[in-house]
């Protein structure tokens, strides 16, 4: 048994203790010292750091998942990444750090109880509204409240990125979020005591030209009642578990079914203002392209094959004559 001293460990004790080498009282000051640790019962640490990597683990699919999708939708380079650790914080230090104006969506976490908050950089959410209008999503000049169209269009995408939260928190728990509206400013989207807990997560995203961050506040009276499933073993387990077959199955279904657009270039032609302010019925514009000539087929933005016009079932048509290899095809 290691707590028992052999004779030999005995006497080179008392050897050490005849020479000096050993203080008994330096002995017993160690034995009465105790590790203590700070607590600061004005901030509660309820969020355990298991807890709180299985929330980055989340909220990091998460991310991915928007990139994808706001990046079809938007029909823009859009990427979204968590910039930093998730933070757990009391709500009160969460809504004193917002500026005014700014998107402030109240989402019910149903089948959890509570609401969390999802807020959005005036600056991303102008470049969204920008680039759905048509624009090309460049960054908002200056800060300046929100119309009314603005925030029926926010409320379209809000929605929509939702709907994207459900497959993150498949693991843990079938959520079903539901946006109960949309505020600019932090008074009117109370959603706990100042002196609550919260988990905050970072997310830097650009959209287009314009930067900015999104933030989901996450109430731990929310989260409570699965707090026990928060833990990264099982959420490694259950992701192990997953079928790598029907996974790949699954990506390969969502990309074949991702709409794309296709425009045919009939030509292009260069004019002056002054000859469009005169334009009337009947003028004629000349295009730089021949009749026999080619035509471009653009799939977005890109030139990817070249085709004859013509009509087939009574409606315009192209026949596709030629692919355009690209040098990172060769």
């Amino acid at each position: 048994m290691g707590d028992i001293l052999t004779q030999e460990e005995i006497n080179e004790l008392i050897n050490a203790l005849n020479k000096g080498e050993l203080d008994v009282e330096k002995i017993k000051e160690s034995r009465k010292e105790k590790k203590v640790r700070n607590y600061d019962f004005n901030f509660p640490e309820k969020f355990a750091k298991d807890q709180i990597k299985t929330l980055q683990f989340i909220n990091e699919n998460y991310a991915r998942i928007l990139t994808s999708f706001l990046t079809g939708y938007l029909r823009t380079l859009v990427h979204v990444e968590v910039a930093f650790d998730v933070d757990s914080l009391l709500y009160k230090d969460f809504s004193n750090s917002l500026p005014s104006p700014l998107v402030l969506a109240v989402v019910d976490f149903n089948p959890l109880p509570g609401q969390i908050i999802i807020e959005l950089d005036p600056s991303i959410a102008f470049a969204m509204v920008d680039r759905i209008l048509g624009g090309k999503g460049s960054p908002m000049e200056k800060v300046r409240e929100f119309t009314e169209i603005e925030l029926a269009i926010l409320e379209r995408v809000i929605n929509l990125m939702l709907e994207r939260m459900r497959e993150p928190w498949e693991n843990i728990i079938a959520i079903r979020p539901r946006l109960d509206k949309i505020e600019t400013n932090i008074q009117f989207a109370q959603i706990a005591s100042p002196n609550d807990v919260v988990a905050l997560v970072t997310m830097n995203a650009k959209v287009g030209e314009a930067e900015g961050m999104i933030n989901i506040c996450i109430p731990h009276a929310v989260v409570e009642p699965v707090i026990t499933k928060l833990s990264t073993r099982i959420w490694f387990t259950r992701t192990e578990k997953e079928n790598p077959k029907e996974n790949r199955e699954v990506i390969e279904n969502r990309i074949a079914m991702t709409e794309i657009p296709i425009r045919a270039i009939l030509g292009r032609s260069v004019i002056s203002v002054a000859d469009v302010l005169e334009l009337q019925c009947g003028d004629i514009i000349p295009l730089g392209t021949s009749v026999n000539d080619d035509l471009e087929i653009l799939v977005g933005n890109l030139k990817k094959f070249r085709a004859k016009p013509g009509v087939r079932r009574n409606r315009v048509s192209v026949k596709i004559t030629e692919i355009i290899a690209r040098e990172d095809d060769l």
